[in-house]
C-alpha cells in the first residue's frame, strides 16, 4: 500500500467531482477518503488514495488534471491518515478538555501547520489567508498558524476556531487543575499543593538523583527536611503547583512561586523518569498564568548551568529571553504584564 495525500480545486459544478475520481479510477488508484471545502475559486476536494507501487508524484498529477483538476497538491501520506477528519478532530478536543493549554499544538496537530506561534494580541484581529491564519488565545493574545502548502480553506478555519472555542470553555473551568495526557498514554493531574503532598514530595525527592536536585536547589543536592519541603507548601507563602502521578498519593513533579511585590520567582523540580516528557512545560505554563493572574511584572528562574531544560522549557512557550550565568547557576527574567513575549515556532 502507497498513501498519497491530493489535494486539487475543481470547478464547483455537478459532475466535476465524478470527473476526476473517474481519472484517478483508470490510474486504479483506490480513493480512501476524500472532503471537499467549498471556496471562491471553487470545490476543493481533499483525497486520501492508495495507489499503486509504480506510481510516482508526477503519474499522480497527470491523472488530476486530466480529470480537470487545477492546483493540484500531491505528497506521501502515513498510516495514521486514515483516520477520518471528525475523528481527529473530537479527539484533540477531548485533549483540550483533559488540557486546555495544550491549545497550540492541538492547533498544529488539526490543521497539519509548520509552525503554530503564539504572539502578544497586536494589532492584526483574527483572520485567515492562503497560507496563515490568526486565532485567539483564551487566554490572551493569539495564535499565528503558517503551512506553506496547501492553502488554508474557510472549513479548516472553522475547524480551528471552534477548537479554541472548545479550549476556552474547559480553561475557564481549570484555571490550575487539570489532567495532562502524555504521548505514552499515561495521565498526570496537574494541581495546587495542599499540605497532605508532603510525604508524596518527600518521596519524590528521595527517588531524584542528586543532579535533578542540585538543578533544583543549587546549593546542594542531598534530599529537603520534611520542615523545608513544608515551608513549600505554605500557601501565604509559596504558591506551589505538582504533577501528581497515576497513584494518588504519588507526585512526580513540582513548581514553587515565590511572589515579592512585582517579581514572582519560580522553580521547577521533576523526577527524572518523567523529564522530557511535557509534565515540567505543562507546569511552567499554569506558574506563568498564576503569576499573570497575581499582577506579576516578571518572573525570574534560576536553575543549574549546565542543565538545559529550563531554557528549552522556555523557548516552547514563546519566551526567548537571555541567560544570565553565573558560575554554577543560569538566570532568566521572563517579563509578564507591560513586557513583550518573544514568539517561537513550537
Amino acid at each position: 500500500m502507497t498513501l498519497w495525500r491530493i489535494r486539487a480545486t475543481v470547478d464547483d459544478r455537478p459532475g466535476f467531482l465524478s470527473v476526476l475520481t473517474a481519472s484517478l479510477a483508470l490510474k486504479a488508484v483506490n480513493i480512501l477518503a476524500v472532503q471537499v471545502h467549498t471556496t471562491e475559486a471553487g470545490a476543493v476536494d481533499d483525497f486520501l488514495v492508495d495507489a499503486p507501487g509504480s506510481m510516482t508524484e508526477a503519474d499522480l498529477r497527470t491523472a488530476v488534471e486530466r480529470g480537470r483538476g487545477r492546483d493540484a497538491w500531491i505528497v506521501p501520506a502515513e498510516a495514521e491518515g486514515l483516520a477520518d477528519e471528525p475523528t481527529r478532530a473530537l479527539g484533540l478536543a477531548a485533549r483540550l478538555v483533559r488540557d486546555p493549554d495544550a491549545l497550540g499544538d492541538a492547533l498544529r496537530a488539526l490543521l497539519d501547520a509548520d509552525t503554530v506561534t503564539w504572539r502578544p494580541a497586536g494589532p492584526i484581529r483574527p483572520g485567515m489567508r492562503a497560507g496563515s491564519m490568526a486565532l485567539p488565545d483564551p487566554t490572551g493574545g493569539r495564535y499565528d498558524v503558517v503551512r506553506t502548502a496547501p492553502g488554508f480553506t474557510p472549513a479548516e478555519y472553522a475547524r480551528a476556531q471552534a477548537l479554541v472555542e472548545v479550549a476556552a470553555a474547559a480553561a475557564a473551568r481549570a484555571a490550575d487543575t487539570g489532567t495532562l495526557l502524555l504521548p505514552d498514554g499515561a495521565e498526570i493531574t496537574l494541581r495546587p499543593a495542599t499540605p497532605d503532598d508532603l510525604a508524596a514530595l518527600m518521596a519524590m525527592h528521595e527517588r531524584c538523583s542528586p543532579a535533578t536536585r542540585r538543578s533544583r536547589y543549587l546549593t546542594g543536592d542531598g534530599v529537603p527536611t520534611p520542615a523545608q519541603l513544608a515551608r513549600l507548601l505554605d500557601a501565604g507563602r509559596v504558591q506551589t503547583l505538582v504533577a501528581a502521578g497515576p497513584e494518588a498519593t504519588s507526585v512526580v513533579a513540582m513548581a514553587n512561586l515565590v511572589v515579592e511585590g512585582s517579581l514572582a520567582e519560580l522553580s521547577v523540580i521533576v523526577e527524572d523518569g518523567w523529564q522530557r516528557r511535557g509534565v515540567g512545560t505543562a507546569l511552567v505554563r499554569r506558574a506563568f498564568a498564576r503569576a499573570e493572574r497575581l499582577g506579576s511584572a516578571a518572573v525570574l528562574a534560576h536553575t543549574g548551568a549546565g542543565n538545559p531544560g529550563l531554557e528549552r522549557t522556555l523557548r516552547r512557550l514563546g519566551h526567548v529571553v537571555p541567560v544570565r550565568r553565573d558560575g554554577a547557576v543560569a538566570s532568566v527574567a521572563v517579563p509578564l504584564q507591560g513586557g513583550q513575549r518573544t514568539p517561537a515556532s513550537t
